[in-house]
């Protein structure tokens, strides 16, 4: 373990990750009955392209890639995703073949991701909606092992169990202690390795997609039973569904200027703080941390 530390320390100084991220008090004129004192962790600052929960979910599946002379990483996203994004763009500068296998054709329509992703020298291989549904089936993954021996698969959005120590690392870069932490929820990733690493913060996790009871059960198979700490996902701020918005989020994300967001992950952050500060749900006087986890590339037209 001390040596794989040691790999992904040598692995951000290579990729020139800007760590630790700072944290920030956001003052904003929002409705706040219970004088709750809003900061967040700005780890959307850590890299242009790798940022966020991307670098802390990747960076111990990167270093034990190193480490055992891996030459080919496959792994899942859409035609617009962060994580098939940043892991693309590693892979390049590493000298590492990456297949990205997408969910959907965008072949006659790339998206500003994929046509970073074809820069980079990744091969892209389209499949349908029912083949990718098969992306954590075991014969599904036996056969891409089969046709890659060579190959190390990681899962979508680089949720795996790997990604625990890395996300754990944002508790301690924390300068304060925190009375709750709140921060998007898609994969399950990064809740996962926050609940394992903190036992003094409530954590709460904004769901970003619509999937109640799902999201948890992710979470728990990280998990396997190891929790330190009170959490729970709060499934009012999706707006319809994973990369959907509503009129009344585009306006929030469009008129907040204290830093940058999306619609995708951070707006619905900062949208549901918003709304519970206004309901008075956190404890008068405490200290509430957002994690600001990146995903600004979906800001790209």
């Amino acid at each position: 373990m001390e040596k794989l530390e040691l790999s992904g320390h040598s692995l951000a100084r290579k990729l020139a990750i800007q760590s630790p991220s700072p944290e920030q008090r956001c003052d904003v004129n929002w409705a706040n009955p219970n004088n709750s004192q809003l900061w967040v962790k700005r780890d959307d600052l850590l890299h242009p392209i790798i940022s966020g929960n991307k670098w802390r979910k990747l960076k111990y599946a990167l270093a034990m890639a190193l480490s055992q002379s891996t030459t080919h990483i496959i792994s899942f996203g859409g035609g617009y995703s962060n994580h098939l994004h940043a892991l693309g763009y590693c892979c390049y500068q590493l000298g590492i073949q990456f297949t990205a296998i997408v969910r959907g054709n965008y072949q006659q329509n790339l998206t500003p991701m994929l046509q970073d992703l074809v820069q980079w020298q990744s091969d892209i291989q389209y499949v349908d909606k029912a083949t990718y549904q098969r992306r954590n089936d075991a014969d599904y993954l036996s056969s891409l092992e089969q046709r890659y021996p060579q190959a190390q698969i990681i899962a979508e959005g680089g949720s795996q169990h790997s990604a625990l120590q890395g996300v754990a690392e944002i508790i301690s870069e924390l300068q304060q202690e925190y009375d709750y932490i709140l921060l998007p929820v898609a994969s399950g990733g990064t809740l996962a390795g926050l609940i394992q690493s903190t036992n003094s913060s409530q954590l709460i996790g904004i769901a970003v997609l619509k999937g109640k009871g799902y999201l948890e059960s992710l979470v728990q198979q990280l998990l396997n039973g190891d929790q330190q700490c009170q959490w729970q996902i709060l499934h009012d701020f999706h707006h319809g569904g994973y990369a959907k918005s509503s009129t009344e989020l585009s306006d929030f994300c469009r008129n907040f200027s204290h830093f940058p967001i999306e619609s995708v992950y951070s707006g619905k952050l900062l949208f549901a703080a918003k709304q519970l500060l206004a309901q008075g749900y956190f404890a008068a006087n405490s200290k509430v941390l957002l994690i600001h986890t990146g995903g600004l590339q979906t800001n790209r037209d």
